[in-house]
């Protein structure tokens, strides 16, 4: 089941201590750009899947333990937020 970036919105201000899904990040593969709101999410995985909504590319891997939060953010080029 897909779901939008609002769906990791409340992971996200765990991890950056800030709210993250108006962040504007562009796509390592395609070059898109966009807030994290408008991500296509997938929770059902082993971990949360994030994928660019234009080109399907994975933006983004998160996987949690008990004691540890794993997160891959290789395929995003760039974030942009207000300092």
């Amino acid at each position: 089941m897909m779901l939008d970036g609002n769906a990791i919105g409340g992971m996200m201000l765990e991890l950056f201590g800030r709210e993250m899904t108006m962040v504007v990040s562009t796509c390592r593969s395609c070059g898109a750009t966009g807030p994290l709101a408008s991500v296509d999410v997938y929770m059902k995985a082993p971990g949360v899947v994030v994928r660019c909504r234009t080109c399907e590319s994975v933006l983004m891997k998160i996987v949690r333990s008990p004691k540890r939060v794993w997160l891959d953010i290789d395929g995003i080029r760039m974030m942009q937020m207000e300092a």
